[in-house]
């Protein structure tokens, strides 16, 4: 086995603003842990059997990323610039295309940069098993939902491959909650973290064949990418032409080769402050902090201080987020709203 780690770094993490901004955005964050989320991806895959990994990101993130691997001792295989986002059904072109070049042993491990994984060993094991359907198959890790979450979408297993591992039998977009619990009941469903497996010739050949615009504009930007200081830049005009898709619509959803491996693995996708309120208070806490913080007769809240000091008295179920040139108040239960006030702001600017 021989896997390529592809990390995928170009989302902006707007619900997670004023700390997650667009030219710092929460992959570049300690969310959590210690280490920064890009750097936690990273050695995740540090370990027997996994190159060095392929980074696809934000041109104007190619320092930071290069950075930030550097403090883990971590040197990319290659940094692969995108000079604006088109979604991830060309990133997974470009990173098929890429290894058929530099890596044409390996498999492609495709995942984000800004997810939580707590079992980073059982993460790699999941990735040893799931690699003999990888062979033939596109395999995505499903996560073993812990209740009836609505803010992800779900994956059906149909028949099995082998132990572990199921053909697709449909994905399911965000259901409402009743739908959710049924999932939960009839059993078989997981959550989608969209993190994948695949040889990159069974990947191109179903690519080309069911999105074919995104191949041609993905494969002649790459063609045409010019080096930079921080990583290999594609070429603009180019890439202007790929459709903006994500993997899982013109991929996943229409292919015959869709493969799942449910895992339960600590994983987590931080998209909120409320997200993030409810990883760190799975501890016990009522209230979950970072930075200096102070609370008096409060619970259930998120304090998050990137330098001022925050104190907080008498109050519940809110959050409150510092920086060094915003603070963000606001009730627990309307984290998914922060995106209207980095509109607003935006419309002022």
């Amino acid at each position: 086995m021989v896997i390529l780690p592809v990390i995928m770094s170009g989302g902006s993490g707007t619900r997670l603003w004023p700390a997650s901004t667009d030219a710092r955005p929460k992959q570049f964050h300690a969310l959590g842990s210690t280490g920064t989320m890009m750097q936690d991806t990273a050695e995740r895959v540090v370990a027997e059997g996994f190159l060095a990994p392929l980074i696809i990101g934000n041109e104007q993130h190619g320092a930071e990323v290069r950075a930030q691997l550097a403090v883990i001792g971590v040197t990319p295989a290659e940094v692969i610039l995108e000079p604006f986002g088109r979604n991830t059904a060309s990133v997974g072109v470009i990173a098929a295309a890429w290894a058929q070049r530099h890596a044409p042993e390996a498999l492609v491990l495709l995942m984000p940069a800004d997810h939580v994984i707590a079992d980073a060993s059982g993460f790699r094991e999941a990735v040893a098993h799931a690699a003999k359907a990888a062979e033939t198959q596109i395999v995505t890790f499903g996560i073993e939902p812990q209740g009836p979450e609505t803010g992800y979408g779900y994956i059906q297993s149909g028949a099995a491959l082998y132990d572990g591992v199921f053909l697709v039998r449909r994905f399911v977009e965000k259901p409402h909650r009743a739908v959710a619990e049924a999932y939960l009941v009839e059993g078989g469903y997981s959550w989608n973290a969209g993190i994948f497996l695949y040889d990159p010739a069974v990947f191109m050949i179903e690519a080309e064949r069911l999105c074919p615009a995104v191949v041609a504009a993905a494969m002649g930007a790459l063609s045409a990418a010019k080096p930079t200081t921080s990583g290999v830049l594609l070429d603009a005009e180019v890439f202007a032409t790929c459709p903006s898709e994500p993997i899982d619509i013109a991929v996943m959803e229409k292919t015959h080769k869709a493969a799942v491996m449910p895992v339960s693995v600590g994983w987590a996708d931080i998209g909120s402050w409320s997200e993030l309120w409810r990883h760190g208070a799975e501890h016990g806490e009522a209230n979950h902090s970072r930075g200096d913080t102070a609370t008096i007769e409060t619970s259930g809240s998120l304090l998050w201080s990137d330098g001022p000091t925050i104190s907080v008295i008498g109050m519940s179920d809110i959050i409150v987020v510092a920086t060094a040139d915003h603070v963000l108040v606001l009730p627990k239960d309307r984290a998914q709203d922060v995106k209207k006030i980095v509109e607003h702001w935006k419309s002022k600017s």
